[in-house]
């Protein structure tokens, strides 16, 4: 059987937000088509995150997970926002030998049909080629921001200071007009070594035979019709999202006890506030966040993070290990007791999708993340953006301007956020005439996520259409 049933192989970065969708791009291959796939992962450590564990131990068995050796990373500088994409590229390539090594033992054992890997793993398609595999690009984040990938060599020609300063706002391609500030931090300032590598990194988007996004047309058409227009000289690009972690209520654990707290909740009536697996904020923003969902007197469940230690947020800890620690201490003072009848902070992983999709949830505020983005549409809950890094800010544009399913907090000239803020867009969001607006075009967009996942659908017919070409090679 493995010598005749085609197989494929798929490469995932570090981190839950990358790993979960690739893992979900597999499991479709396999559930619905008929595929047998290997899933590869770059490691640092010995120990995969427990979460991710055991989101990995779930997948069928016809999907063999291969934690690649884990790589010496001593001599890059400490962990910053700055950082994180160096680090994960780092990761890849230093890995790059053991792909290589697993490669030539799979090819001889299985009739190996494609090689699919996220943006960050794309030097490993030239392994891919020296094996005579189709290789393919799955971004696991918007159309909008692929586009603006294959956009940023004509936005440096045509503007001359750092886009950061564009007076005006910015046109991509199919896309909603943006701020330049509002791009991902890369592409802000020119003069740094991240921004020439985004002018170049179009080039090695184009080294595979196609580009699979996780999106779908309903919410990104004009972008995916840009990309598949003549704008750029682009790989065909195929929207066959939202791929998102599926399972039900068993699905994991609840070791924080969220999960039992929201069912002694009124419907609707709870915020759930994240910043994902790796999202931290200041010391300041975090008590003027405590103080703002103390002031707006809404239910609140918090998956709470240690501070970073300097003023801006920061995802320092984003491919490490989370703990279950005592984060009290970093509260304001009180907080604890003048809020138990109405909140819960937890500082263990939280099983989010069986969150959102719980009745007692009412909103979302989150830190844009596009996991956490299709998750909350796929569950119809309303969102509160509040981008801290990379990409998060263009889909906080997104969100905003454009879906309508987010209202997003000022910060004040400090760049903090302040409490009385932070109480106004709660409270507006969860019991105000806007949030009402916004719930209901939530329960739009899931209605069209639902529909494009069904038989017949958008990204379903799209996806089939790109992977059974696979099966005669």
């Amino acid at each position: 059987m493995e010598h005749t049933q085609p197989h494929v192989i798929l490469m995932s970065s570090p981190g839950m937000g990358h790993i979960i969708p690739v893992a979900e791009f597999a499991k479709r291959l396999v559930r619905d088509h008929g595929f047998s796939a290997t899933l590869l992962i770059p490691t640092q450590i010995n120990s995969p995150v427990k979460a991710l564990k055991q989101a990995l131990d779930s997948l069928p068995c016809a999907i063999n997970t291969i934690y690649l050796p884990p790589v010496d990373l001593s001599d890059l500088p400490s962990q910053t926002s700055t950082e994180m994409e160096i680090q994960i590229a780092s990761m890849v390539t230093r890995s790059l030998p053991a792909v290589s090594d697993l490669l030539r033992s799979i090819t001889r054992s299985h009739r190996v049909v494609s090689f699919v890997v996220d943006l960050f793993s794309t030097d490993a398609i030239e392994i891919a080629s020296e094996f005579n595999i189709a290789a393919y690009i799955f971004s696991t984040s918007t159309a909008m921001e692929l586009a603006t990938f294959y956009h940023a060599p004509q936005l440096d020609r045509i503007y001359s200071c750092d886009l950061r300063d564009v007076p005006v706002k910015i046109q991509i391609p199919g896309c909603v007009p943006i701020w330049g500030i509002d791009l991902f931090n890369q592409l802000q300032v020119k003069k740094t070594e991240a921004y020439a590598q985004i002018l170049q990194y179009w080039k090695r988007l184009s080294l595979g035979r196609g580009i699979f996004i996780n999106s779908f047309e309903d919410i990104e058409h004009g972008a995916i019709e840009a990309l598949n227009g003549k704008q750029w000289d682009n790989p065909p690009v195929y929207a066959i999202g939202p791929l998102i972690r599926t399972g039900g209520r068993d699905d994991g654990s609840d070791e924080s006890g969220c999960l039992k707290w929201l069912d002694n909740q009124p419907l609707g009536s709870v915020l759930f506030v994240s910043f994902g697996s790796g999202g931290t904020l200041s010391g300041e923003q975090l008590t003027e966040l405590a103080l703002g969902l103390e002031m707006s007197e809404q239910k609140f469940l918090w998956f709470l993070r240690r501070p970073t230690p300097s003023n801006k947020a920061a995802n320092a800890s984003y491919l490490s290990a989370q703990s279950d620690e005592d984060l009290s201490e970093f509260l304001p003072k009180g907080f604890w007791e003048r809020t138990q009848n109405s909140g819960l902070v937890v500082s263990s992983w939280v099983p989010q999708t069986q969150i959102l999709n719980h009745g007692s949830t009412g909103g979302f505020l989150t830190h844009c993340g596009w996991n956490s983005t299709l998750e909350s549409i796929m569950h119809g809950v309303p969102l509160i953006a509040w981008p801290l890094f990379a990409e998060q800010a263009m889909n906080a544009v997104m969100l905003t301007d454009d879906m309508k399913v987010a209202m997003r907090p000022k910060p004040m000239a400090n760049g903090i956020i302040g409490r009385d803020e932070i109480s106004k867009v709660v409270k507006e969001l969860m019991k105000g005439e806007e949030g009402k607006r916004l719930r209901s075009k939530m329960g739009e967009l899931k209605r069209a996520a639902t529909s494009t996942l069904a038989e017949g659908g958008s990204s379903t017919k799209t996806f089939a259409a790109a992977v059974n070409a696979w099966k005669n090679l």
